[in-house]
């Protein structure tokens, strides 16, 4: 199962996001996904970019039983009330003008490749809106042109013409830009090892400090490719298989 959130466009213009990309949001976002993601164990990989993230749960959950309006209204509760809570870690004393209104959708793919399908679709959508945003604030910020002029100019081009603009007229390297901003964030499980000290009380009544190592699952943040095969070749565990 599959849900994505979406934050109001006008959000970010009213408090003032950095153009192109506001790390500071950004950020903000993936750590409310996380949240979402340790209060629902069953989602095995969440994707985000810009101002969305999707939710992929495991083939087998059980979660409300498997109601999707539940599902739905669940993840949207515990995200937004992250991003009010997490705020000001990421903006410090930049306030909060009202609450953030996000909504979403579930969606059942039949099969593995469908679902890869989705997010690969997801992360070429980054790539293109992403490209765009760069030349267009490029443009704006270093060029001088205004939004309307901006516009005007990138209208029938290809993405070969907006990497010439970047190069040739702002030295810009568009693949030297951020992979987060290329990319987009993908949120998985990972398994680490973690050492400990801890007393125990050993048969004759002494107490011993004892290093005891455990293996504990938390989420990592990547910002990789996941359209091609490599990624879910090194991460063959996110999914079950289509019979299961």
């Amino acid at each position: 199962m599959q849900l994505a959130l979406y934050i109001k466009l006008t959000f970010s213009e009213q408090h003032s996001f950095t153009k192109p990309n506001d790390n500071r949001a950004l950020g903000l976002m993936a750590r409310s996904a996380q949240s979402v993601m340790e209060e629902l164990e069953d989602i095995v990989i969440a994707y985000g970019q810009s101002d969305e993230f999707s939710f992929v749960f495991k083939r087998t959950s059980n979660w409300f039983k498997r109601r999707a309006s539940k599902l739905m209204t669940h993840v949207a509760s515990q995200f937004s009330s992250s991003y009010v809570f997490y705020w000001k870690e990421f903006f410090e004393e930049q306030p909060l003008h009202y609450p953030p209104g996000f909504d979403g959708r579930v969606v059942l793919y039949p099969t593995n490749r469908n679902l890869r399908d989705y997010l690969s679709w997801r992360q070429a959508d980054c790539h293109i809106n992403n490209l765009y945003n760069t030349v267009f604030w490029s443009l704006v910020q270093k060029g001088g042109l205004t939004t309307t002029q901006a516009e005007d100019r990138l209208k029938g081009t290809l993405a070969a013409d907006k990497n010439e603009i970047l190069f040739s007229e702002f030295d810009i390297n568009y693949n030297n830009e951020s992979p987060l901003h290329r990319k987009g964030t993908i949120l998985i499980w990972k398994k680490h090892e973690e050492t400990v000290t801890r007393r125990m009380k050993l048969p004759n009544a002494e107490e011993k400090e004892v290093v005891v190592t455990r293996i504990k699952r938390g989420v990592e943040s990547l910002h990789c490719d996941i359209i091609g095969e490599q990624f879910w070749e090194e991460h063959p565990d996110i999914l079950e298989d289509d019979n299961s």
